[in-house]
């Protein structure tokens, strides 16, 4: 006999299951509420708490942690900010320095360069003097062997000789400077 046939001879229908079944089925489906209310409910309860709790300090710090970025972020942004400041105006010093040692330094080299021409036209004038008295004596000997011997009288005399040398010497000063503007004309 097969199970239907069973339930069919019984009397009930084969897909309701008997009361005593229902019944017992139902104790037990109460049984598991109950316990799964009373126990594992609040177990879950607590769990899901707990981790709400963990997010919402999770976001709470991670809102903080943002805050206290953004004000690092916003301090650094000042402090880049007051370096560049800064850095301009320490170029700018330090070219304005420049200027002002490029400016002391064209001084000195202008007054070292007159101090040089100073002392280099100082120093002409003096071997021109050197020169002229040089020239005096020589040309002087010179003139007043030629003037002798020309003459055919002695110019011994110093007083005698130092005047015709100083008369040839002026001479040729008077002639020197007509002779360059002759010159300069003709070129």
């Amino acid at each position: 006999m097969t199970p239907m046939t069973v339930l069919a001879a019984e009397g009930g229908h084969p897909l309701i299951p008997a009361v005593y079944d229902i019944v017992w089925s139902a104790l037990c489906f109460a049984i598991i509420i109950f316990v799964f209310w009373k126990v594992l409910l609040p177990k879950f309860r607590a769990v899901l708490d707990e981790r709400s709790s963990a997010i919402q300090g999770g976001i709470e710090k991670a809102e903080k942690v943002q805050a206290e970025a953004d004000a690092a972020l916003a301090e650094y942004q000042k402090q880049l900010a007051d370096g560049r400041a800064e850095a301009a105006r320490l170029r700018a010093e330090a070219q304005e320095e420049g200027a002002q040692i490029i400016a002391s330094m064209k001084l000195q080299a202008t007054d070292e360069s007159e101090r040089i021409i100073s002392q280099a036209k100082s120093q002409i004038e003096a071997e021109r003097q050197s020169a002229m008295v040089s020239l005096r004596s020589e040309v002087g000997g010179l003139a007043t062997d030629l003037a002798s011997r020309i003459v055919g009288e002695s110019l011994a005399d110093d007083t005698r000789s130092a005047n015709v040398v100083d008369r040839f010497i002026a001479d040729l000063e008077a002639q020197t400077p007509a002779a360059s503007a002759s010159a300069s004309k003709e070129a």
